[in-house]
């Protein structure tokens, strides 16, 4: 199946609730009873939202609420019915909508764009330990994904979600074959079309997502600048930019991580928000794919620095990225045509989102790439 779908994803605090429960199980309770295709809770590791607290693990006194991100996939007629729940549900922090190309099932062929700046981003979704053979399916797709030329994938971790409508927890005492994780990469489309078959063929039930990006740096090389949207989009609904980098915790500026400079700079700069989310596998650039070792006193795990913000105001925020991504990283740009931010601060935004406008339409209504059945 090939179809048109919607990305939804809500950033929040690990402690926030939803009348008796957490918010992330009140969330995806809620996508469990809508059968979502695909959903996954991920645990930042460092971030802060429009109040300006920090959390972070590499404190204990700063690691009480870190920051969580709940991804959730399906047909847009599905994530529609699911959204007044969810919005009734998420009193505190940010929702946004994005449009994508679902793939499930046979993938034939894809036509995607050939320039560079606008590449797109691959959304890989199987379970924690499917297997290709006798390796992790995330190291033999990681391992493919390179081979083929993508710029930087990264592995992350789910601690809950749903598979195929079904929900996979994280326990204790499991197996936790079928908790889902999530592989990012990013690459140009005549490089990322031929390996999509490949990769669907790897997994018995292969759920993959197809969402356009601009490639706006890599490995310090400056390629372009993040979009400028006139701020609404064809019908008039404002949209926002996401920028995203790709790095791991060797990626230094100044000697120290990468993704904490950013998270600092931002912050001081009063940026709206920032979340850190530390990978478990993946590679970017010309680095090889590596991960946690065992016996190793340093950490060699990726790490995907999020940020979200009004077009008017994401301008700085890539500048400071671009000055501190000067010996590493992929960083990205994508438009977010629906975006809902609430919480004790205030309201901002909403999840209206306006009908697919042709290309080269206005800010939020690009169309994802055509894909073969």
């Amino acid at each position: 199946m090939n179809e048109d779908c919607l990305k939804l994803t809500a950033y929040f605090a690990e402690r926030d609730r939803s009348g008796g429960a957490f918010l992330g199980d009140a969330l995806l309770s809620i996508c469990e009873r809508h059968g979502l295709a695909t959903s996954v809770l991920l645990r930042g590791a460092e971030g802060f939202g429009r109040h300006q607290v920090l959390q972070t693990d590499r404190f204990l006194s700063l690691s009480e609420d870190l920051p969580m991100v709940l991804a959730a996939v399906d047909a847009r007629s599905r994530i529609e019915a699911a959204l007044p729940e969810i919005g009734a549900a998420a009193g505190h922090g940010l929702i946004t909508l994005e449009r994508a190309r679902l793939l499930s099932g046979r993938v034939g062929p894809v036509t995607l764009p050939e320039d560079l700046h606008e590449a797109s981003k691959l959304t890989v979704y199987c379970g924690r330990h499917e297997r290709v053979g006798r390796r992790p399916a995330f190291i033999a797709i990681v391992d493919l994904l390179r081979r083929r030329g993508l710029l930087s994938a990264t592995v992350l971790l789910g601690v809950d979600g749903t598979a195929h409508g079904v929900r996979e927890r994280a326990r204790f005492f499991a197996a936790n074959a079928q908790v889902p994780l999530m592989i990012i990469a990013v690459g140009p489309g005549n490089e990322l079309s031929p390996v999509l078959p490949e990769v669907a063929g790897l997994l018995d039930r292969p759920l993959l997502t197809l969402e356009r990006v601009r490639i706006c740096k890599v490995d310090g090389e400056r390629l372009a600048d993040p979009h400028v949207s006139r701020g609404t989009d064809d019908e008039g609904l404002k949209t926002w930019v996401k920028l995203m980098v790709h790095a791991d915790h060797d990626t230094l500026h100044a000697g120290r991580p990468l993704f904490f400079e950013i998270v600092r700079r931002l912050r001081a700069a009063r940026a709206g928000g920032a979340t850190v989310l530390p990978g478990i596998w993946g590679y970017h650039g010309d680095r090889p794919p590596q991960g946690d070792r065992l016996l190793s006193l340093r950490r060699h795990v990726p790490a995907t620095t999020i940020v979200v913000d009004e077009p008017e105001r994401i301008g700085a925020w890539f500048e400071i990225i671009d000055e501190l991504t000067d010996q590493g990283g992929v960083v990205t740009s994508e438009l977010v045509p629906a975006f809902h931010a609430r919480g004790e601060w205030g309201e901002a935004g909403g999840l209206a989102l306006a009908e697919r406008s042709p290309v080269g339409g206005g800010g939020g209504g690009q169309p994802p790439p055509e894909v073969g059945a």
